[in-house]
């Protein structure tokens, strides 16, 4: 009998049954993974798959397994380049192990957006998910809302919790604040990121930690919005008072938007100010100067959220994995401080 089908349409199970010489119901156990199979029918049968070019139908198999083998993930930033990197991560992580993605983007950090786009990823039967948007209402809806599948979380601080993924920020912020220290600057400001994103307080709170160890005047901290237009908008204002010789900026786009203000108010980067960013984005080494900037593995953070939501998934006793540091990247940006620039 002919491997192929009938032109104009698609193999189904029943034809790589009849090409393998088995029923098809054996070929609906190897593809699921019955252990009953022997070795040499389920060759046979994968063979026979690879020579119809047969594509299992994923909506059948969930019925058959009551299992949609699809990770669920909520990202508030997802045209940002951390985001973007993790979340291609995790597709080729889920990819690996045989499981699919859907993504739920925020267009609003409001309550009622949090829970539409749950309710969205809910409703295709995610078997998992991993919440990629690190604001403290976020997590708020999601234990109010009581879903009962596994989820993966970024932790910020490291603390104890076996669905969290520790990405030490605390300990960036604080590098990169006693580099600055360590380069003889003792009036910094930081440029924090909004209120409500875990990130953005973590990363005052290591640049605190840092200023009060040194036992450092503390300025008031500039909340700014993780924009470039933003950073522009607080150099323009804090090159007209200039009582500081370092910014520490909580993200790269508002220090590269902050190197671009003070640049077009005559100072120079680092001569005059010294600029220290966080993320290490592609762009940060090709600005004028190149940034110094906190690096991280958002790659790295992906792979291992996807395998602590597997490994929860197939019941197996999850820790929580080594959390990642990030580290410091040193470049032009960051210089000794010229303290006759200084006003007091």
């Amino acid at each position: 009998m002919s491997p192929e089908p009938q032109k104009g349409r698609a193999p189904s199970i029943r034809d790589v049954a009849r090409l393998a010489e088995v029923s098809h119901q054996t070929v609906s156990r190897v593809l699921n993974g019955h252990p009953s199979i022997r070795d040499e029918t389920r060759q046979r049968v994968l063979d026979a798959m690879e020579a119809l070019k047969y594509r299992p139908n994923r909506a059948a198999r969930a019925l058959v397994t009551s299992r949609s083998r699809t990770i669920g993930v909520l990202s508030a930033t997802t045209g940002e380049y951390g985001p973007s990197s993790s979340i291609a991560a995790i597709e080729d992580a889920a990819r690996e192990a045989g499981y699919f993605v859907n993504t739920a983007n925020l267009a609003a950090s409001t309550p009622a957006a949090i829970v539409d786009a749950l309710k969205h990823l809910v409703l295709q039967d995610v078997e998992g998910l991993i919440v990629m948007a690190p604001q403290v209402r976020v997590f708020d809806v999601l234990a109010g809302m009581a879903i009962d599948i596994p989820y993966v979380s970024l932790q910020s601080t490291g603390q104890s919790d076996h669905r969290a993924l520790a990405v030490d920020q605390i300990a960036g912020a604080r590098a990169a604040t006693q580099h600055l220290i360590d380069l003889g600057h003792h009036e910094i400001v930081h440029l924090a990121g909004p209120q409500d994103w875990i990130e953005a307080e973590a990363r005052m709170r290591g640049f605190l930690d840092a200023i009060i160890e040194s036992d450092l005047r503390t300025h008031p901290p500039i909340l700014g919005d993780w924009t470039a237009d933003f950073g522009y908008y607080a150099g323009r204002e804090l090159s007209r008072y200039r009582d500081f010789s370092a910014v520490f900026a909580a993200n790269d786009l508002m220090a590269i938007g902050l190197m671009h203000a003070f640049r077009d108010a005559g100072l120079d980067v680092p001569h005059d100010v010294s600029v220290v960013g966080f993320d290490d984005i592609p762009v940060a080494q090709h600005v004028s100067p190149p940034l110094t900037t906190v690096h991280q593995e958002f790659r790295e953070v992906g792979r291992r959220a996807v395998a602590l939501l597997l490994g929860e998934l197939r019941g197996e006793p999850v820790t929580s994995s080594e959390e990642i540091v990030p580290s410091l990247v040193v470049r032009g940006s960051s210089g000794p401080v010229h303290a006759a620039l200084v006003h007091y």
